[in-house]
């Protein structure tokens, strides 16, 4: 067989294996109304994490497939460039070509174990110049204004494929036409049009319908969330308007959407307009495409790096016992890596770490968890780092970092949004600022709790502050299943002497964890300790922790929504 022939085979096999294993991802997602309206919570969770697996499967078939194809002999530059060259032909009009394109670099990394990389070999920028394919069938559905607002929202909600009934569909109605005339009065009495994208999102335990008003003088997005009630009917719990409430909704501290999207970047598209302040990197993540979201931001990094010039340096805040932390000023993500050696007391090993990362990957994040994006062999201009930091890197894991002239390469790392570190933020907060600081944290932990995770070490500097005011956990090396845990009361002192013990007076396992100490070592500032006292008391409770165990074996599943009791349409 001729090199070009080969070539086209391998071409040919890279684009198959794509769509095998976006055909998966579909299927998984088309089941996603079914789990919703049976209530089926724990399939769902299972759902997402099936999911999110198969990529890297697909990627392990394609790459054996082609080791057994090739020799050594065709590991050189012309022929990798021949197979790349035949691949950009195939994606000519294909729909997905911004998925096939991360698949493909995927299986060179897998099948070359990240050696070789160059980036004229993989694309590093898409070969087709960002369009935007066509859908299938049409990606929105109109509705022009007639009737009024509620003849109008109607006609969209009967459109939707919803088999269920409605608890109270014209009460509902009714509520989010007042909302919207209160909003955007004397617009909504002249003619407008919603758009609606037909295919629902799903995530947790609701239904989203995600669309734009377009009125006379203004675009606003336009969201609804669907719940079940106790009697198995379906209601709108909120109206959502404002691109940056329904950011929140897409954050990246939440579980990945299940939508049915044969083209994502034509999806993409429509959601950038509902949030010019994403990313595409964000809204192809937030959608499941999580990995050409890792793509894309790769190519959001590369562009920022040519728009700047500024230094990477040490992070702020107190550094960390396993990972070591640095970021770019102007830049809004941060770079982790794992230490050669951890501190004394951290007992664990590298790759308990990573599986660490990977649980919270998999798990419900109930926008208390930050996503990460994890990249091996990432190579950054060495004229960009402080020699402090090089001096970091090179003292805290020198098996992972290699220095040149004119590189730094670092073999594995995430990157993670940045966020201010909560101790920091405490330390400058004012005193309202800090009350909802408090507030937020005490949250996050029932709200983890309540999702079976316990987040392990939970001291301040391991929570950041999103710029929406959000206390999110990042720091994963400690976090474990909430079922694993054993909560206890410390046992009363046998005698006075006790209680000056050096050492405590009752046995403690491995897996124990006393609340009542939370005081201790959490709260040392008085007006901290008195606030989280009035807010939080059931934290430093065995018994609470007790109870949300039970909840989670028992397989109930918290309401965790990801919007204000403000924008609900009857308050709780």
């Amino acid at each position: 067989m001729t090199q070009d022939a080969m070539a086209q085979l391998v071409a040919n096999t890279i684009l198959q294996g794509s769509d095998a294993m976006y055909g998966r991802f579909l299927d998984v997602t088309s089941g996603a109304q079914e789990r919703f309206e049976q209530q089926d919570w724990k399939s769902v969770q299972q759902a997402l994490k099936t999911r999110i697996q198969f990529y890297d499967h697909h990627v392990g078939l394609v790459s054996q497939q082609l080791r057994a194809m090739l020799g050594k002999e065709h590991a050189t530059r012309s022929f990798l460039m021949a197979v790349k060259a035949a691949y950009i032909k195939l994606l000519d009009d294909y729909p997905r070509y911004d998925i096939a394109e991360s698949f493909f670099n995927s299986v060179y990394c897998r099948i070359f174990e990240h050696r070789n990389i160059r980036r004229d070999k993989l694309f590093v920028q898409s070969s087709q110049g960002g369009r935007i394919p066509k859908y299938p069938t049409p990606l929105l559905r109109r509705f022009q204004s007639q009737a009024g607002i509620y003849a109008t929202l109607e006609r969209m909600l009967d459109s939707t494929p919803f088999t269920l009934p409605w608890r109270d569909k014209s009460g509902d109605l009714k509520r989010i036409t007042q909302i919207l005339q209160q909003r955007f009065g004397p617009q909504l009495t002249m003619s407008f049009t919603i758009e609606m994208v037909r295919q629902p999102f799903f995530r947790n335990k609701g239904a989203y319908l995600i669309g734009r008003l377009d009125m006379a003088n203004q675009r606003r997005p336009l969201v609804l969330p669907l719940l079940i009630s106790d009697n198995g009917e379906l209601y709108i719990d909120a109206c959502i308007t404002d691109s940056d409430d329904v950011s929140i909704v897409f954050g990246f501290a939440r579980s990945y959407f299940m939508v049915y999207a044969p083209v994502p970047a034509a999806l993409v598209d429509f959601l950038n307009q509902l949030m010019p302040n994403k990313t595409p990197a964000e809204l192809y993540t937030a959608i499941g495409c999580q990995k050409h979201g890792k793509t894309e931001l790769y190519r959001e990094f590369l562009y920022h790096l040519d728009n700047s010039d500024d230094l990477f340096d040490i992070a702020p805040g107190i550094k960390g016992m396993v990972m070591s932390v640095f970021t770019l000023p102007s830049y809004g993500f941060v770079f982790k890596i794992i230490k050669d050696k951890f501190a004394p007391q951290k007992q664990m090993t590298h790759a308990q770490v990573r599986e660490k990362y990977r649980l919270v990957k998999e798990h419900d994040r109930v926008g208390r968890m930050a996503d990460t994006q994890e990249y091996r062999n990432f190579i950054f201009p060495r004229h960009r780092f402080s020699d402090a930091l090089i001096d970091e890197l090179l003292n805290v894991a020198p098996s992972c970092v290699s220095v040149t002239d004119t590189e730094v390469r670092i073999r594995h790392l995430y990157m993670e949004r940045r966020m201010i570190p909560l101790n920091i933020y405490l330390e400058q907060a004012s005193p309202d600022a800090l009350t909802q600081a408090v507030q937020e944290y005490g949250d996050a932990l029932k709200e983890l709790a309540a999702a079976n995770i316990f987040a392990g070490d939970m001291l301040f500097k391991n929570f950041g502050v999103s710029r929406h005011n959000r206390v999110i956990f990042y720091d994963y090396d400690e976090i474990a299943y909430l079922t694993e845990v054993n909560f206890r009361r410390i046992p009363p002192p046998r005698y006075p002497e006790d209680e000056l013990a050096a050492e405590p007076w009752y046995s403690v396992g491995e897996n124990d964890v006393f609340p009542e100490e939370f005081r201790t070592f959490l709260l040392v500032n008085p007006s901290l300790r008195d606030e989280f006292e009035r807010l939080h008391p059931e934290l430093f409770e065995a018994e609470f922790w007790q109870q949300l165990q039970h909840q989670v074996q028992e397989g109930y599943f918290h309401d965790v929504r990801p919007y204000s009791d403000a924008l609900r349409l009857v308050k709780a």
